[in-house]
């Protein structure tokens, strides 16, 4: 029987000790704390936030009067007559001289008036040099008028190139006068 109450005794420990285990702790509880000292260094407001960057918008292309005869015509009208202005180049030559840059200032200007027309630009040469090396002189005098017209803002994806080198010459003598109107770069409107 002793063993009966020691037993019970021990148990009831137990019990009593788990069940102090179960209770709730409460929290501690959060005392407020004092905000740093000012200081003469420390701005009183928050500084302001940044300004957006204006992006800048694109603008749309202005529209063409309706007594405009170009933007009537169709494109072969337009490239029969062409209002675009050859670029010419001297011997072995895709740089665009002052006289170049003068014709594409003026095409870039009627670019910008039909802000719609894709335009692609020939590369040409005279009959001398082989088949090759034309093309690849053609190309680069495409590139050179391509290039100044995109910095003159033309956007590129209104600009294409092609090298016709010494296939399609302007004037089919065999002489300086002939080939000099040979070396171009032609444009032509291949879409409205």
């Amino acid at each position: 029987m002793q063993i009966r109450r020691i037993t019970s005794v021990i148990a009831l420990l137990i019990l009593i000790s788990a069940a102090g285990a179960c209770a709730k702790k409460k929290p501690p509880v959060a005392r407020p704390v004092a905000p740093p000292p000012a200081t003469a260094a420390t701005p009183t407001r928050p500084p302001a936030p940044p300004q957006p960057v204006a992006e800048p918008q694109p603008v749309p292309a202005e529209p063409v009067p309706a007594e405009d005869t170009l933007a009537s015509k169709d494109i072969d009208e337009i490239n029969r007559n062409s209002p675009f202005q050859p670029v010419f180049f001297g011997y072995d030559q895709a740089e665009v001289d002052e006289p170049g840059q003068q014709a594409l200032n003026v095409n870039a200007e009627l670019m910008k008036k039909y802000g719609t027309w894709i335009v692609t630009i020939e590369g040409h040469c005279d009959e001398r040099g082989t088949a090759e090396y034309n093309l690849a002189l053609g190309e680069r005098r495409a590139l050179a008028a391509r290039n100044y017209l995109v910095a003159l803002g033309i956007p590129a994806d209104r600009l294409r190139t092609v090298s016709y080198g010494k296939e399609f010459p302007f004037d089919p003598g065999h002489d300086e006068s002939a080939w000099s109107k040979n070396r171009r770069a032609h444009f032509v409107v291949t879409s409205k």
